[in-house]
């Protein structure tokens, strides 16, 4: 993000909440905001698209201020649950129960409403909570999913109405999305040195917050922890002249963790294309290399490949 990119108000420091916010979105920009966008509700995008209509350009410090302080209030605060987002559904907010809840409580349903519930969730979801469940009360679930026909509406809305009411009205049921992974995405898509400048505003304003987003965040040398499998599949969707671009700003390590998942004479060609390129920009090889991030988090997203968690270091399996 370029800091010249930056808005905010014509006021030097926007009192109320909302012309805070607006003015931090307009700085992220669209594709940079994208994470928040995605968990507002309508009304509060009206809102905000609506604040961020009276904003007028600003200088980038002011607004790696406000990405600090926003982060860090975040950071702070207890937790909360608000409402589902406008026009959201019963089992969309299904979608936020940890499994292991939902689970420990379908345990002690029918298996046949089970079997509505899993054919309704998102699947892996169904899967994970599938897994959770007594062997034997698994398979009667599964048996009964793959000789169902179309649920009765009135069955249905039964089912809904009791989820609604026994499980979706504790908050404590509901895993609301941790705001760090939020802005840790965000930061992801920022380029090297604005995501230096953010996050030694965010260290001096709340480190505590700067490490946990630190950890979360994915970057180019994590795709060395890419089992064999997935990296032979990242290296089938991208384009090797972006690859010898981004290995050119890389570790040595990680350049030969790439060398050696290829064939002898496809590492030879790579090693070819990267020294004919000769010396290249720094700022080339960054976007070289969140460009192939992007595809991976995509075929991650799409359960083609499997990246490692940083968060512990484990694998983390998506679906």
């Amino acid at each position: 993000m370029s800091p010249h990119a930056a808005y905010f108000p014509v006021d030097p420091y926007p009192q109320s909440g909302v012309a805070r916010a607006a003015a931090l979105m307009l700085a992220l920009g669209r594709e940079h905001g994208a994470a928040i966008w995605a968990h507002l509700g309508n009304d509060e995008a009206r809102v905000l698209s609506a604040a961020m209509t009276r904003i007028g350009p600003i200088p980038a410090p002011l607004a790696e201020r406000l990405l600090a302080e926003f982060t860090g209030d975040v950071s702070g605060a207890a937790t909360s649950e608000a409402k589902p987002p406008a026009g959201e559904s019963m089992w969309d907010s299904l979608a936020e129960v940890n499994e292991d809840v939902l689970a420990a409580y379908l345990r002690s349903e029918h298996p046949q409403t089970v079997a509505v519930v899993l054919g309704r969730v998102r699947r892996d979801q169904a899967a994970r909570v599938l897994s959770r469940l007594p062997d034997d009360f698994a398979m009667d679930v599964v048996l009964r999913m793959l000789r169902s026909g179309a649920v009765r509406q009135d069955v249905l809305e039964q089912v809904e109405e009791t989820l609604r009411a026994e499980l979706l009205s504790n908050p404590s049921h509901v895993n609301r999305r941790d705001a760090h992974e939020t802005m840790a995405e965000i930061f992801n898509h920022l380029d090297r040195s604005a995501e230096a400048r953010f996050m030694l505003a965010l260290e001096d304003r709340a480190f505590d917050a700067a490490e946990r987003i630190r950890t979360l965040m994915f970057t180019f040398e994590d795709l060395a922890r890419l089992d064999a499998a997935s990296v032979q599949t990242l290296l089938r969707n991208i384009d090797k002249s972006r690859l010898a671009a981004a290995l050119k700003g890389a570790r040595e390590a990680l350049r030969e963790f790439f060398f050696m998942s290829m064939s002898e004479r496809a590492a030879r060609m790579l090693r070819d294309d990267m020294e004919l390129m000769g010396p290249i920009r720094l700022r080339e090889a960054e976007e070289a290399q969140q460009a192939i991030l992007q595809v991976a988090k995509q075929l991650a997203d799409a359960g083609e490949i499997v990246l490692a968690d940083s968060r512990d270091g484990s694998e983390e399996f998506v679906f």
